[in-house]
């Protein structure tokens, strides 16, 4: 699958910051780009509601959103580190380090990297990205820590510890097309060969922190062709992954972009583009996607604002 370059948001042209359904007939597949380093973190408008909700979240349901096996200790100092440099030097008008003490400028922030904090913790207080490390074992690469405030659709406590084909297990397809190509590719990668890869969703929830959903067996009455545009959101996965250099842990960048669906009617052309999408995905997928549970109304509604013939509630093309 083709996927799109990355563009500065001043410069996007789509409605949506990623639109990864436009790379052609559906296939299952990795769909790795070269990331350069440079873009490794994004930051954009919505910078300090994300951090706001991370700090609630941690605040509130810490044992939910962060977990750390002893053996990531390593990695996450190694990560932490990495982050602050990477930040003052690419966002300098942001972040400022001296010695061992990190400043976010933007929040008026302090940080002690040699802190209480743990470094994974830290770090994920910088970003809007979720962050998290991967690394080997006798049964492949595991997930031995994350700072995960924004999941789409898994527990953190039910993927600790396992490797990557228990934790895609319920993914369809996954074991007899990508398990191994996807453990090769962790036992080849690069420190200095970052990729990145995009994920999509539609959800009926705005929520950032979604750690259920996935193969929904119901259908929503009460989501029809004239509200389905003001009750989905278009959610993408910005996923990257970098190879630590000194431990060897694969760090796991996890970046959502979420969107009311009803943006595509400022753009008929994308509600075209992301129907036919939606009709090529097979069945199995539309279910642990859960859009069946607003199917139906979902492609009257993209096919109505595709023709031209949509008018909204508000009396608006």
């Amino acid at each position: 699958m083709t996927l799109p370059a990355p563009q500065p948001e001043t410069e996007r042209a789509s409605a949506f910051a990623y639109t990864p359904f436009d790379g052609g007939p559906y296939r299952l597949a990795m769909g790795l780009l070269a990331l350069k380093p440079e873009a490794w973190i994004e930051i954009d408008r919505h910078y300090d509601s994300y951090l706001a909700e991370k700090q609630r979240l941690l605040a509130e349901r810490s044992t939910e959103v962060f977990a750390a096996l002893p053996e990531a200790a390593a990695a996450s100092r190694e990560l932490r580190d990495r982050l602050a440099a990477h930040l003052t030097r690419i966002f300098p008008e942001r972040f400022r380090q001296e010695g061992r003490v990190l400043t976010n400028l933007a929040r008026n922030r302090r940080f002690d990297l040699d802190g209480k904090l743990h470094p994974l913790d830290l770090a994920g207080r910088l970003v809007q990205e979720d962050l998290c490390l991967m690394q080997a074992g006798p049964e492949g690469y595991r997930l031995t820590a994350a700072s995960l405030c924004f999941p789409t659709r898994w527990r953190l406590r039910d993927k600790l510890g396992h490797p990557m084909g228990r934790i895609h297990g319920p993914v369809p397809f996954y074991g007899e097309k990508l398990e191994r190509p996807v453990d090769r590719f962790f036992e080849r990668m690069k420190a200095d060969k970052p990729v990145w890869r995009l994920n999509w969703s539609l959800t009926d929830d705005p929520a950032l922190f979604q750690p259920t959903g996935h193969s929904r067996p119901d259908v929503d009455l009460g989501i029809t062709a004239e509200n389905v545009g003001a009750r989905v959101f278009f959610r993408v996965e910005r996923q990257t992954l970098c190879r630590l250099p000194i431990s060897g842990a694969i760090c796991f960048g996890i970046r959502i972009h979420q969107n009311p669906l009803s943006d595509v009617e400022r753009e008929p052309g994308l509600a075209a583009r992301l129907a036919a999408a939606l009709r090529q995905l097979p069945e199995e997928v539309l279910s642990y996607k859960s859009v069946t549970v607003f199917h139906a109304p979902l492609l009257s509604y993209l096919d109505r604002v595709a023709a031209g013939d949509w008018r909204s509630p508000c009396g608006k093309t």
